[in-house]
C-alpha cells in the first residue's frame, strides 16, 4: 500500500461534485492538492473547508479546453508544485439529451472538448515529467455511458468510449515504466451532473435519481483513492461502480 502524503494531487473539475470529494479524500490523507476548475470562486470555498495550509492547496482558475491556458497552468506552477504524482482527470459534464439528428452543436463542442479533449491536453502536459521522474499515476473518470450506449446519449457515450480507449492506450504506451493509468467508471451519480445535462432544469435532473438511491461523490471519492493508495506493482486498470439500484446503463431499480 501507497502512502499518498505529501503527493502532489491535480484534480481538474475540483469545484464540485466527485472532484470536491476527491479533495476531501486526498486532504484527509495528507496529500498536497493542485485544485482546478472555472469556477475559481468555489475553489476557494472548497479550500477554506478543507482547512488546509497555504503551503498544502493550490489554487488554479482553469478551462480545461483551453490548451494555451492548461500548457500555460502546468508550466507556470510553482517549483514546490511543479512535480505532479497524481493527475486526476475529472473535469466533464454531458449536455442534452436530444436524438443525434436533432442534437445541438454548441453542446457536441461543449462536450468533446471538454471530456476528450480537455484530458488529452492535461495529460500531455503532465505525464512527461511523471515519465521523467519515474513515478505517478493518472486516474480518468469516466462513466458507464463508456460501455453501454442508451438512447440520447449518442455523443455524451462517445466521449465515454473515447476515455476508455484513451485510458487503455495511455497505459500501453507507458508499458515499461512505472506510471499507473487507471479508469473509475461510474453508473449514476447524484452531483450536478444532471442538472448541467438539462441546463438548468432542476425539476427534470431530479427525476432521473427519482426512487432509487444513487451513488455519491464521495463513493466515488473512496475508489479513486483505494486505487491510489494500492502497491506500486499494482496497477488497477479500470473499476466500473453502479449503484444497487443500477444493473446497466438503462436498467433500474425505482420504488414508487
Amino acid at each position: 500500500m501507497i502512502d499518498i502524503k505529501n503527493q502532489i494531487v491535480l484534480i481538474t473539475g475540483a469545484s464540485s461534485g466527485i472532484g470536491a470529494a476527491c479533495a476531501q479524500g486526498f486532504a484527509q490523507a495528507g496529500a498536497k492538492l493542485i485544485l482546478a476548475a472555472r469556477r475559481f470562486e468555489r475553489l476557494q470555498d472548497l479550500a477554506a473547508s478543507l482547512g488546509l495550509a497555504a503551503d498544502r492547496v493550490h489554487l488554479i482558475q482553469l478551462d480545461v479546453r483551453d490548451r494555451s491556458a492548461v500548457e500555460s497552468a502546468i508550466s507556470n506552477l510553482p517549483t514546490s508544485w511543479s512535480e505532479i504524482d497524481i493527475l486526476i482527470n475529472n473535469a466533464g459534464l454531458s449536455r442534452g439529451l436530444d436524438k443525434l439528428h436533432q442534437g445541438d452543436f454548441q453542446d457536441w463542442e461543449e462536450m468533446i472538448d471538454t471530456n476528450i479533449k480537455g484530458l488529452l491536453y492535461l495529460t500531455r502536459y503532465v505525464v512527461p515529467g511523471m515519465v521523467k521522474r519515474g513515478r505517478g499515476h493518472v486516474i480518468n473518470i469516466g462513466s458507464i455511458a463508456g460501455h453501454q450506449t442508451y438512447p440520447g446519449g449518442n455523443v455524451y457515450c462517445g466521449t465515454k468510449a473515447a476515455v476508455k480507449a484513451i485510458s487503455e492506450g495511455l497505459k500501453q504506451d507507458l508499458l515499461g515504466t512505472p506510471i499507473r493509468v487507471t479508469s473509475v467508471d461510474p453508473g449514476m451519480v447524484e452531483t450536478e451532473f444532471s442538472q448541467v445535462r438539462f441546463h438548468g432544469d432542476t425539476n427534470r435532473a431530479n427525476q432521473v435519481y427519482r426512487g432509487l438511491k444513487p451513488l455519491t461523490g464521495e463513493d466515488i471519492a473512496d475508489v479513486i483513492l483505494f486505487c491510489a493508495t494500492r502497491s506500486p506493482h499494482v496497477n488497477i486498470n479500470e473499476v466500473i461502480l453502479m449503484p444497487v439500484d443500477q444493473a446497466s446503463a438503462t436498467l433500474v431499480n425505482r420504488q414508487p
